[in-house]
């Protein structure tokens, strides 16, 4: 039996916990034909699990602040030490592990400013001539699409990948989005992209959940979520009237003074519970009567496995307008209802839920199938290159 092929992941997530989450759900599912090593460059929150037979290369922590400039999350080292120290573990890592494939989540349609370690990777990479491995991108739904340059951002991107990358896989079903709806470069994208369906969790079981009389808030990674936990402490008193509990998932890194200003009032206030986390997400919200969120990537797979009517309210600080498009097309889908951040209060957010407890039930059939589907188009990438190696020694 010829061992297996050797896979290298890429992975850093800046500000909230979707990268990470979807990424992690990938690296399962590539578990199963690849062996992975997953470098991750975000800082992790309490009690996070990888993988089983995933390899992890956790780098110094990087992350973003507000203004999306580079901060430490290596207590007592500067972001500098860790900018000079960073390209070498990477390189390190990719000559140690030797893969087949090497992937990396969102650059170059995203992370510029992780370009300090991730074009001389590519360099390194590309420099190895025909023994070098596949370069593929792992890219979500919808890209980000007022950056103050938006126009030489996608060239950029446009120019990187076709100079370094073999293949985009765009983890969505294109019948909902595709790339060149958020992607508009002056200089056409010749790296082929492949559409894996959706990275959403396990289908549940088909016999139906009782639903819990409740309203479930979750607020993603916490770190942009205190408004959403705001308003839902507001809201509370009229959920009550209407026979509905709370529950605030506030997110590991959701600020300490609102998680504790949030507990304090859920001691003294029937109905009202207030966590950091729940182990599973999807399914709490499946046994919810309505789900409030935010609208991210992973939320979003939530709420259509889940099938819970639902309200979000999507992130749209300075120009990050995502989460609003996805919402926009799920709300057209009948998925759910949304709204605006700007002037969200408990009135509003209140009424909103009142409202969406009586929709019925989604019907969506998009295909939610892309963390089998990334590992089968990857492997069979591998395959097609060997075979070709194979046909071009004999020619």
């Amino acid at each position: 039996m010829s061992p297996r092929p050797r896979l290298l992941f890429y992975c850093q997530h800046a500000v909230g916990l979707g990268h990470l989450a979807r990424s992690l759900a990938l690296a399962e599912g590539l578990a199963e034909e690849f062996d992975v090593l997953l470098l991750n460059g975000g800082r992790l929150p309490a009690g996070t699990t990888f993988p089983a037979g995933v390899e992890v290369v956790n780098l110094p922590a990087l992350g973003h602040d507000e203004a999306f400039d580079l901060v430490s999350h290596e207590p007592g080292v500067e972001v500098d030490e860790i900018v000079a120290a960073r390209p070498g573990l990477l390189l390190d890592a990719l000559h140690r592990h030797r893969p087949h494939v090497v992937l990396v989540e969102l650059f170059p349609f995203g992370r510029k400013k992780f370009r300090f370690e991730l074009e001389p990777l590519l360099t390194e990479i590309e420099s190895m001539g025909d023994d070098r491995p596949i370069v593929a991108c792992s890219l979500r739904d919808i890209l980000v699409g007022q950056r103050r340059d938006q126009a030489g951002h996608d060239e950029r991107a446009s120019r990187t990948a076709n100079r370094f990358f073999d293949l985009v896989l765009v983890h969505a079903d294109p019948a909902f989005a595709r790339l060149e709806e958020s992607f508009h470069p002056a200089t056409p994208l010749e790296t082929p992209v492949r559409y894996t369906g959706f990275v959403a969790p396990p289908a549940p079981p088909a016999s139906p959940v009782e639903r819990l009389p409740r309203v479930i808030v979750s607020a993603g990674g916490g770190s942009v979520g205190a408004p959403i936990v705001e308003a839902a402490l507001a809201a509370h008193g009229r959920w009550a009237a209407a026979g509905l509990d709370t529950l605030v998932v506030t997110g590991p890194f959701c600020p300490d003074e609102v998680v504790e200003r949030a507990t304090a009032i859920a001691s003294t206030t029937p109905g009202l519970d207030v966590v950091r986390y729940v182990d599973d997400l999807c399914g709490e919200i499946r046994r919810s009567t309505v789900s409030v969120s935010q609208c991210g990537y992973n939320t979003a797979m939530d709420l259509l496995r889940a099938g819970t009517p639902a309200v979000v309210v999507p992130y749209a600080e300075g120009r990050e307008d995502e989460q609003t498009r996805r919402a926009g097309l799920l709300e057209r889908l009948g998925v759910l209802g949304s709204l605006a951040a700007t002037g969200l209060d408990g009135e509003s957010l209140a009424a909103a839920v009142l409202e969406r407890r009586a929709a019925p039930a989604p019907r969506v059939t998009l295909d939610l199938e892309g963390r089998t589907n990334t590992a089968r188009l990857l492997a069979e990438f591998v395959e097609d290159r060997a075979t070709a190696r194979v046909g071009e020694g004999r020619a």
